[in-house]
C-alpha cells in the first residue's frame, strides 16, 4: 500500500465550516419550547445554607422554577462503572443538601423564559449562610491536611539522599507554581431535553463516553437511555475532560420544567466549578560531580485537591526516567483544600514538574561552568532506569540539535546579563519536554457506499487540534481514497466508543481504530468480490489479490483492478464493519514509550522597568510519524503560546478569607495575546517507531506546553542573573534592587 495522504499538510477538512458559522457548538443546538438555566452560586467559600428568600423571585416577570436543595429530587448518584473521572471520591452532589464544600459552588438553579429574565432573577436571589474559614492556601502547610496521592506511590531507587548531601556540586531548592484556569474561548454549555426516560445532552465534552455514563449513574438510568452530542469545541485544554456540576444541573432542572433547558456558564463561574491546574510547591535537589555527571535526584511535591475528591497528576513522573542517575527518590503528596476539584490542564502535571526539574538543571549548568545542553548530553540514560527497560524510541539529543542549530544557540554567551541589544537585556534558554506515547482501546466504524466513498465514524471530540482532518487522512490512506472522498463523523455517542480527547492519544488511539476498521472493511470487500461469479477474481485466493491505490487486483497484474463501486454495483448495498485497537501487552511491558523535545526561548527584559518579551520560541521535538505537518505545526505554536501563560502571566489568586477568585474576568486573568506571540516554530526530528502503535505515531498536543515555562525562566535568568523559582514571573522578581 503506499502512503500517500499521511503526512501531508492538508488544510481543515471542516475549516469552511467554521469560518461561515455553519459548525455548531454545544450552545447553538436550541430545541423547541427552550426554556434557560442561570446557576446561583454560593458567596461563602464554607459552611452550610441556612436561609432562602424565594418567594419574591419565583414570582419574578419569567420565571418558570426556582430549584434549590429543598425541593430539589434525591438524585440517585450511583458509582461510576463505565469510565472513571480523573479524581477518586465522591463528586459533588449538587443540591442534595445545604452544605456549601467550596466558593461558588451551585447552591440553586434559576430557569426563566429568556436568559435575560434568568439572570435578573438569580440577581435577585438573597440566601443567607453561617459561614466558616476555609483553608485555600496549602502553603500553610500547618492548617491543610497533606496526604499521599491515591495511586501515586513514592518511588526510590539508590540512596538520593546521601548522593545528594556527598556530592561536590549540588542545588537544592524549592519551586512555586501558581494556581491557573483553563479558560477557553467557547464557555461550557449543556442543552437538555428529556423524551420520557431518555435524555439527549448537546455539551461541550472532550469525553462524550464519559458524560453519558455520569449523567446515567447521577439519574440512575441506563447508559443507553443517555445520548450526548458535541460536533465541535471552541477549545478546552482539558477543562471539559469530566462532567461537572452544571450538566447535571441542566438535566435535572429540564426534567423539572418538563420542557428543554439551555444552561450555559459565565466567564467568572468557569473560575469555580470547571477544574484548575492545582497550584503546586516543589522541592528539587541534584547532585552532580564536578564533571557535570548527576549521582542524586530528589524531587519531592505537594499539589492541591478538594476535600471531597482526591485528585492527581503526574508532578513526579518524568524525574525518574528522564537523566541517567543511580540514586532518585520522588515523592508526592496532596493538600485537602476547601475548593473545587482541580483538573487535567494542558500538559497536566509534567508541565508543573518539569519547570521544577529543568529549572534546577539549568542551575546545576551554571554552577559547573558547563552548557545546558552538554550537561543533558552526559547525563542522557541508556534505557529507561526507572522501568529497567529501553525506550520505544528516544530522540531528545537530535532535538537538541536540531533545536539548537535552528535557534543559533552558539551566538549565546553563556554569563548573565552578557547580551544586549540596545538597552535591553537579552537570554536564552533552553529546557527539555516530554511526555507519555499514551494509548486506550479504542473503535471505529467504516461504512463503504456504492458511489466508491466511505464514512468513518468514531465517538471522539475535536477541540481545535484537527480531528475531523487527521483522521479522514488516515481512512483515505488505508482505503486508497482521495480525502475528499471520505466522510469523518465524530460527536455523539451513537458512534463507536472511544477514550477521551485529551492526553495526547487521540491519534495513537482513535486512528489505529480507524486503519483498523479501514482493513477490515477491505478484507469483507475482497471476500465479496470473490464471490462474486461476474468478477475477474471470483474464486481467487485471498493471498493471490491485493489492494493498491483502492482498487483490488490480482498480485503481479497490471491492470487497473475493481474498484470499490465495482465491488458494490451489483448489490448496491453498503459495506459497513466495526473495527478496533489497542496496544499489545507483552509491547507495552518490554518498552517505555515517550515523546521526547527540546524547547529554546530567548527573551528581553528592559532593566528599568523589568517588563519581559518572549521574542523567540523554538521547540524541535520526536513524535515518531508526522500524520499532518500544518496541524502538528499548529498544535505545538499553540502550546508555546500556552507556555508563555504559565510563564508570565497566568495566576488564579484566591481571597483567603473566602476561597474567592479575585480576578475572575479576562481583564485581570492574564493570558498571551497577539501582541504577546513572539516568532514561534516547531520542527520535527525523523523518528520511526514501531512500537508504540500500528500508526507509529506519538502524542504531541501536550508536549509543546511542557518545556517552554522552564525554557523561558532560564532565558530570563541567563539575561538578567536572577533565578526565579516562582511562576508567573512578575516584573518585580526582576528589578534590580
Amino acid at each position: 500500500m503506499k502512503m500517500n495522504v499521511i503526512g501531508k499538510p492538508l488544510t481543515r477538512v471542516d475549516g469552511r465550516s467554521k469560518v461561515t458559522g455553519k459548525a455548531r457548538y454545544a450552545a447553538d443546538f436550541n430545541q423547541p419550547g427552550q426554556l434557560y438555566a442561570v446557576l446561583v452560586s454560593a458567596t461563602v467559600g464554607l459552611g452550610r445554607l441556612t436561609g432562602i428568600e424565594s418567594a419574591d423571585v419565583e414570582g419574578m416577570s419569567g420565571v418558570v422554577a426556582l430549584i434549590t436543595h429543598r425541593n430539589a429530587p434525591k438524585l440517585a448518584y450511583l458509582p461510576h462503572k463505565a469510565v472513571i473521572d480523573p479524581a477518586v471520591g465522591e463528586r459533588l452532589h449538587v443540591l442534595q443538601d445545604d452544605s456549601v464544600r467550596f466558593y461558588g459552588q451551585p447552591v440553586a438553579i434559576i430557569v426563566a423564559d429568556s436568559i435575560d429574565h434568568a439572570e435578573r432573577a438569580a440577581a435577585a436571589m438573597r440566601i443567607t449562610y453561617d459561614a466558616r474559614q476555609p483553608i485555600v492556601d496549602h502553603a500553610d502547610q500547618q492548617v491543610a491536611r497533606i496526604v499521599p496521592g491515591t495511586g501515586t506511590a513514592d518511588r526510590s531507587r539508590g540512596d538520593a539522599d546521601a548522593a545528594v548531601a556527598e556530592a561536590a556540586v549540588k542545588v537544592d531548592e524549592v519551586y512555586d507554581i501558581a494556581r491557573e484556569n483553563h479558560n477557553p474561548m467557547e464557555p461550557h454549555a449543556t442543552i437538555a431535553a428529556w423524551h420520557g426516560d431518555r435524555l439527549t445532552l448537546w455539551s461541550k465534552s472532550q469525553f462524550l463516553m464519559n458524560e453519558q455514563a455520569e449523567i446515567a449513574a447521577v439519574f440512575g438510568l441506563p447508559v443507553d437511555n443517555v445520548e450526548v452530542i458535541c460536533p465541535f469545541i471552541g477549545g478546552a485544554f482539558g477543562t471539559s475532560l469530566r462532567t461537572w456540576p452544571h450538566v447535571t444541573l441542566a438535566a435535572l432542572a429540564a426534567r423539572h420544567v418538563g420542557w428543554p433547558v439551555k444552561l450555559v456558564l459565565t466567564r467568572k463561574q468557569m473560575f469555580f466549578t470547571t477544574g484548575h491546574r492545582p497550584r503546586s510547591l516543589q522541592r528539587v535537589a541534584l547532585g552532580a560531580t564536578p564533571d557535570g555527571k548527576i549521582t542524586g535526584v530528589i524531587h519531592e511535591g505537594t499539589g492541591e485537591t478538594s476535600r471531597y475528591e482526591q485528585f492527581t497528576e503526574a508532578l513526579t513522573a518524568v524525574t525518574d526516567y528522564l537523566y541517567s542517575c543511580p540514586n532518585v527518590r520522588t515523592q508526592y503528596r496532596l493538600a485537602q483544600l476547601d475548593t473545587a476539584t482541580p483538573n487535567h490542564m494542558r500538559g497536566p502535571g509534567e508541565a508543573s514538574g518539569i519547570f521544577a526539574l529543568e529549572s534546577a538543571m539549568d542551575e546545576l549548568s551554571y554552577k559547573l561552568g558547563v552548557d545546558p545542553i552538554e550537561l543533558r548530553r552526559r547525563n542522557e540514560p541508556q534505557i529507561d532506569e526507572a522501568e529497567n527497560k529501553p525506550f520505544s524510541s528516544r530522540s531528545l539529543i537530535q532535538c537538541y540539535g536540531l533545536g539548537a542549530e535552528r535557534f543559533g544557540w552558539v551566538r549565546r554567551t553563556p554569563e548573565p546579563r552578557s547580551m544586549r541589544d540596545g538597552r535591553l537585556l537579552i537570554g536564552m534558554g533552553t529546557a527539555t519536554a516530554t511526555y507519555p506515547a499514551f494509548h486506550a482501546p479504542s473503535s471505529a466504524r467504516v461504512r463503504l457506499l456504492a458511489d466508491g466513498t466511505a464514512e468513518v465514524e468514531a465517538a471522539a471530540s475535536d477541540m481545535g487540534p484537527g480531528t475531523y482532518t487527521s483522521m479522514t487522512q488516515v481512512a483515505a490512506e488505508f482505503l486508497g481514497l482521495q480525502p475528499e472522498q471520505v466522510r469523518f463523523g465524530l460527536g455523539t455517542t451513537d458512534y463507536p466508543p472511544t477514550p477521551s480527547h485529551g492526553g495526547s492519544w487521540t491519534m495513537a488511539s482513535v486512528g489505529s481504530a480507524i486503519r483498523a476498521a479501514c482493513l477490515e472493511v477491505q478484507s469483507q470487500a475482497t471476500r465479496q468480490a470473490i464471490a462474486d461469479a461476474g468478477s475477474p477474481v471470483f474464486e481467487a485466493s485471498i493471498e493471490a489479490l491485493e489492494w493498491v491505490d483502492g482498487r483490488l487486483r490480482r498480485r503481479g497484474d497490471a491492470s487497473p483492478g475493481l474498484s470499490y463501486q465495482d465491488i458494490l454495483a451489483k448489490t448496491g448495498n453498503p459495506i459497513e464493519v466495526d473495527g478496533s485497537a489497542q496496544r499489545d501487552p507483552e509491547t507495552a511491558e518490554k518498552y517505555s514509550m515517550h515523546s521526547f523535545g527540546a524547547v529554546f526561548a530567548e527573551v528581553s527584559v528592559d532593566p528599568d522597568v523589568g517588563t519581559i518579551r518572549v521574542r523567540r520560541l523554538v521547540g524541535a521535538y520526536g513524535i515518531g510519524r508526522v500524520v499532518n505537518p500544518l496541524l502538528a505545526r499548529s498544535q505545538c505554536t499553540g502550546g508555546m503560546i500556552g507556555g508563555i501563560g504559565m510563564a508570565l502571566m497566568e495566576r488564579t489568586v484566591l481571597d483567603v478569607r473566602d476561597g474567592r477568585p479575585v480576578n475572575a474576568h479576562m481583564a485581570d486573568y492574564l493570558m498571551p495575546v497577539n501582541l504577546d506571540t513572539p516568532e514561534l516554530e516547531a520542527l520535527f526530528v525523523d523518528e520511526v517507531d514501531p512500537h508504540v502503535n500500528p500508526l507509529g505515531v506519538k502524542g504531541l498536543g501536550e508536549i509543546a506546553l511542557v518545556g517552554t515555562a522552564p525554557a523561558i525562566a532560564n532565558a530570563v535568568f541567563h539575561a538578567t542573573g536572577k533565578r526565579v523559582r516562582t511562576l508567573p514571573i512578575k516584573i518585580e522578581d526582576v528589578l534590580t534592587a
